[in-house]
Formats: C-alpha cells, sequence, structure tokens
C-alpha cells in the first residue's frame, strides 16, 4: 500500500481513516509471530493509554523481515500442526450431519416421498474427520500436467496456462473429478478467464483481463470506503483457524482487508456484503491479492455474484425460485412437505448461495464444488442444493417430522460420504439437457414475476 494510506482523504471519517491507516502502517513493519501468534488488536479496540498496553503494542510490531527469516523451533512445531489444506485444527460445529452416499447412487427422477415411519434424524458425527489425499492424486497431477501448457505470461507478470488442444474434451470431465490442488492456482485461473470471455460482450472483453484488474486494484487501493469500519470488524473472524488468516494483522488478514475494500469500491449498489469475506479468503489460500480482486469482478459481473449481493439479494431469490422448480417437478411429496411445514426455502438455503458454501461443507469440499462452478457457473451451486435435499427426502417427509426437525437438518454443516459421488450426482444432473433447458426458462419465469410484481407469492 502506498504512503498516501497515510494521510486522510478530504471528508474522510476519522474512524475509518483510523482503521484504512493501521493496515497501511502494519503493511510496512509487519506483525510477529505471523501465522502462529494471536497478534494484538488495534482497530475493533484502541489500544489502551496504559504504558503496560502501549509496551505490548509495541512489542507486536514486526521490523519488516518477519517473512525473511529462518522458522525458529516454536514456529516450526506450532506450524507442523496444520493439515494439507493450512487449518490448525477443524472447525466445531453445532449439527455435524453426515451427507450419505446411498441416495445418490439414484439420478435425480421423479420419486415420491419415503417410509412414513423413516426416522427424521440423520447421521450425527461428533468431529469432523481431518481432510485426506484424494484418491488417485498422483495420477490425476500427471494428467492436468500433460493437459495444461504454460502461455506467455500476463502482463502483471502472472504465468497463466492454457488446455492442449487435444486434451480439451477432458477439461469438463477432469474437473468434476477434483483439479489437484497444486493444480488449482494455474486450473483456477483459466477457468474463470474462459467463463468470463464467454459470459462477456466483446467490446468489454479488454476490462476483463488479470493485467487490467490488477491494474483496477491498485488503483483503488488508497482511496476510502465507507464499508472500512465493517470489513476490518469481519476480516478477523473469517476461516481465522487458518495458518493463512490467524495472526491479527498479519499477511493473511492485511490482504483480505485490502481485496475487500477495494471490491467495496467496484460497484456502487453491491458495496460490501458480509458473504464475500469467505469467499476472498478462500481465493487467498490460491491466489494473490490481485488476482483475488480480479476473481472477484469477474464472478460479481460474469458469474451472477452481482444480483446475489445487490440489495435484497435478487439473484438468491431466482436461485431459489429454480431450486423449488426443481424440487415441484421431481420431489413433490418434499415439496409439499415444505408448504406443510411452511418451511421457507431462504430459511435454510440462503446461507449455501451467499457464500457458495463456504460455510456448509469441509474446505476440501468446498474446492471441489468451486472446481465445478468456476467451469459451469451458478447452476452447479442449485445442484448442490437440490442434491442435499434429494439425500435427505425420506426424513424430509416422514409422518413425524415437523417445522424444527426438518429446519434442523438443512441447517446442519455436512460431511459427504463420498465427495466425488457428490460431484459425480451434479455433474450428471447439469448434463440432462431437459432439466437445464427447464432452468432457463424457470428463470426468464423468475424475471417475468418479478416486471409484473408478483414475484412476493412465488417463493414458498
Amino acid at each position: 500500500m502506498s504512503k498516501t494510506s497515510l494521510v486522510p482523504s478530504e471528508g474522510e471519517d476519522m474512524d475509518s481513516f483510523h482503521v484504512r491507516n493501521t493496515y497501511a502502517q502494519l503493511d510496512i513493519s509487519g506483525v510477529k509471530g505471523d501465522g502462529y501468534d494471536e497478534g494484538v488488536e488495534r482497530t475493533r479496540a484502541r489500544i489502551g493509554d496504559s504504558r503496560a498496553s502501549q509496551l505490548n503494542a509495541e512489542a507486536a510490531l514486526g521490523d519488516g523481515t518477519e517473512k525473511t527469516k529462518e522458522l525458529d523451533p516454536r514456529e516450526a512445531q506450532i506450524l507442523a500442526m496444520v493439515d494439507r489444506y493450512g487449518f490448525f485444527s477443524s472447525p466445531s460445529h453445532d449439527r455435524l450431519m453426515l451427507l450419505p452416499s446411498a441416495p445418490l447412487l439414484r439420478h435425480l427422477s421423479l420419486v415420491r416421498g419415503g417410509s412414513k415411519n423413516a426416522s427424521v434424524a440423520g447421521t450425527s458425527l461428533k468431529t469432523l474427520p481431518r481432510p485426506q489425499p484424494p484418491l488417485k492424486e498422483a495420477s490425476r497431477i500427471s494428467k492436468w500436467e500433460r493437459m495444461l501448457r504454460p502461455s506467455k505470461p500476463d502482463p502483471g507478470g502472472i504465468l497463466v496456462w492454457s488446455i492442449r488442444s487435444a486434451k480439451e474434451a477432458k477439461l469438463s470431465e477432469r474437473t468434476y473429478k477434483g483439479i489437484p490442488d497444486r493444480w488449482r492456482n494455474a486450473a483456477w485461473e483459466l477457468l474463470l478467464s474462459r467463463f468470463t470471455r464467454q459470459h462477456t460482450p466483446f467490446s468489454n472483453q479488454a476490462q476483463m483481463t488479470l493485467a487490467k484488474l490488477a491494474q483496477d486494484y491498485g488503483d483503488v487501493l488508497d482511496k476510502p470506503s465507507s464499508y472500512d469500519i465493517q470489513i476490518d470488524l469481519d476480516v478477523p473472524r473469517t476461516i481465522s483457524g487458518h495458518v493463512m488468516f490467524k495472526t491479527r494483522y498479519g499477511s493473511g488478514q492485511r490482504s483480505l482487508f485490502h481485496v475487500l475494500h477495494c471490491f467495496s469500491l467496484r460497484c456502487e449498489k453491491c458495496g460490501y456484503v458480509q458473504g464475500m469475506g469467505p469467499i476472498a479468503a478462500t481465493l487467498l489460500c490460491y491466489f494473490t491479492p490481485e488476482q483475488v480482486y480480479a476473481s472477484l469482478v469477474r464472478l460479481h459481473d460474469a458469474y451472477g455474484m452481482h444480483d446475489i449481493f445487490s440489495p435484497g439479494f435478487p439473484g438468491l431469490l431466482e436461485a431459489i425460485y429454480v431450486q423449488e422448480r426443481i424440487l415441484e417437478q421431481m420431489l413433490p411429496d418434499v415439496y409439499n412437505a415444505f408448504k406443510t411445514h411452511m418451511i421457507s426455502t431462504t430459511s435454510y438455503a440462503t446461507k449455501w448461495y451467499i457464500t457458495l458454501f463456504a460455510n456448509s461443507v469441509p474446505f476440501q469440499t468446498q474446492l471441489r464444488l468451486w472446481d465445478a462452478f468456476f467451469l459451469d457457473g451458478e447452476d452447479v451451486f442449485i445442484a448442490v442444493a437440490v442434491a442435499i435435499v434429494w439425500v435427505f427426502r425420506d426424513q424430509i417427509t416422514s409422518a413425524a417430522a415437523n417445522f424444527e426437525t426438518i429446519l434442523s437438518l438443512l441447517s446442519s454443516f455436512f460431511f459427504p460420504e463420498d465427495e466425488t459421488l457428490l460431484l459425480s450426482w451434479v455433474e450428471k444432473t447439469l448434463n440432462d439437457k431437459k432439466l437445464r433447458s427447464s432452468m432457463t426458462q424457470w428463470r426468464k419465469d423468475w424475471h417475468t414475476l418479478v416486471a409484473t410484481g408478483k414475484d412476493g407469492d412465488a417463493l414458498l
């Protein structure tokens, strides 16, 4: 961040400037123990006037070389505890639920409710299992190595990749089988840029290149945002169990603040909403801040996230309308159970769509869902939402089910028994051309309902 951030802008709220100024100063000095210490709070609660508070805050400052030194034994010992994705421990969840694989062996089709004597409860788990390397990871790494080839570096200095023409037909299949983690940086950038080109008018494509968006990021980095205080409040509680975001004002938290700050200035209508944080934080695990900003812009413009983040969340309501039409058509007894028990889809599915399932499934599963999302777009998450309801259809239609049992079940944190089978079910569902055509029509129907003011009664 440039030194202009150390000077308040004309008319800038001073509390907001204090936040921006703090992050700017810490970009220069860094903080000690970045990645393993808790750090010292400096913005949400001001440093006290006592000598002890002042000394404690000064002692936590780095000297600008924190990330260039060799690991000391204590740091190495603590960092050895992280899992393969950088988490110190599996987050705890009030309702940790197994997403069984057996129902996913049957493809989406018209089915009636199960036994009226079915249990209303799913299979609860006490702890979230530690992530394991995916099966066949080594062979998939080799396949992606053979499928991708380096292109010329982006003008911003970031190496970008393309697909060998002979392997183009393999892209979808291999994406749904899971992108190897070491290839996610390259593959995600490739998928995001391809999808954006396909869904952006040619006249605007020059504005959506990685180099141009990285330049836009730098141009607004020093400008004040009315959302800075709220962003600062949300930063330390965004995947704080991850090594990148553990330390208050560490490099990960500073990058997250900067990305959200800049993105809040991109669209006046969307500004900043809390759901942006987990999305940006996940992207920061694989991309530079400039790339994350570019990715958020692409998600906003090309993937329909503008409508998800806009006031009133119109894109969320559209997705829910499409989800409900699928349930009404394929799972009529489930749909009627929701009506009988007066369960609105927004009561359990809102967080799924707002955070792209970031707070509803394990990180490893979330990455697999995002692989598919970056390839195929917003319909992926509708299919995932339907998959969860499909799996628990017997519990939902049980004679013993009620408002509390159904809502508690669908508000759980889901651990897929077989995430590959889940992704395969989603892929096959989206490969149903008749269903995809219906989804497109239902989106048009929703827009008509909105335009005629009839959308208020169109959802459960």
